[in-house]
């Protein structure tokens, strides 16, 4: 048991550093944050409960097989401002570049599908590529998703 609870903290830490160390000092050194710490700036403190952080990607071609980060470029959750509940999502530049792709997209929408769900404000902190091209239509659907849902939620909950 204690063998997997160490794995479980191991994996944890690794999802926390997203594309690693020379990548987060790389968003410092442009003047940027990660999106961790735009997350951990904009919501109250220690209200952050993450979603599906050891999530990967599913591609197998021009060699992401080999390239599995946890969370797929994108940190979702909720939280609360001025203690409101207030769901999250925030790309991951360190991690492909914050490129949408099928899984990221997946957890964005499961983010706005809870706003909706209990009537709370979804807010994305942008920081990204764009389309994530090795996953091809998967990443543009990706989109078509998430756009579907900004303006099922229109008039609804805010969207930030």
């Amino acid at each position: 048991m204690d063998d997997r609870i160490e794995e479980l903290r191991e994996k944890r830490e690794e999802a926390l550093l997203g594309g690693g160390e020379d990548r987060i000092q790389s968003q410092h050194d442009k003047g940027k944050m990660t999106a961790r710490e735009r997350i951990d700036y904009f919501l109250d403190e220690d209200t952050f409960e993450e979603f599906d952080q050891f999530r990967t990607h599913r591609t197998h071609k021009f060699g992401m097989e080999e390239r599995q980060q946890y969370g797929d470029g994108v940190v979702t959750g909720y939280g609360e401002v001025n203690g409101r509940t207030v769901f999250v999502f925030a790309h991951d530049f360190t991690v492909f570049g914050g490129s949408l792709g099928e899984v990221f997209a997946e957890k964005i929408t499961k983010v706005m599908d809870k706003a909706v769900e209990v009537g709370a404000p979804v807010v994305g902190l942008n920081d990204s590529a764009g389309a994530r091209i090795q996953e091809g239509v998967a990443s543009l659907g990706g989109f078509g998703e998430i756009f579907r849902r900004n303006t099922e939620a229109s008039g609804v909950v805010p969207q930030i």
